[in-house]
């Protein structure tokens, strides 16, 4: 269930930015589809940050898949 969702958060038109949280309690920011890269399975991602920096992540030791919810460019 994992790999299908992520897919389908990978290729989502528009792109939502989305969080994965991981068994051992931390959470991965994807910021962007251009800031993953999937193994041929999709066993296995690396997202990378903004600083260049990268997690890799075995998709097996996902708890949950964040939402983000999209920034509303209108004033209140």
């Amino acid at each position: 269930m994992t790999i299908e969702r992520v897919r389908e958060l990978y290729h989502a038109q528009p792109f939502r930015p989305f969080v994965i949280h991981l068994a051992d309690g931390r959470a991965i920011p994807v910021h962007h589809q251009e800031f993953i890269a999937a193994s041929p399975t999709w066993r296995t991602l690396v997202v990378y940050k903004p600083d260049d920096s990268m997690n890799i992540i075995d998709l097996l030791l996902v708890t949950d898949l964040e939402l983000r919810v999209p920034q509303s460019t209108e004033a209140h």
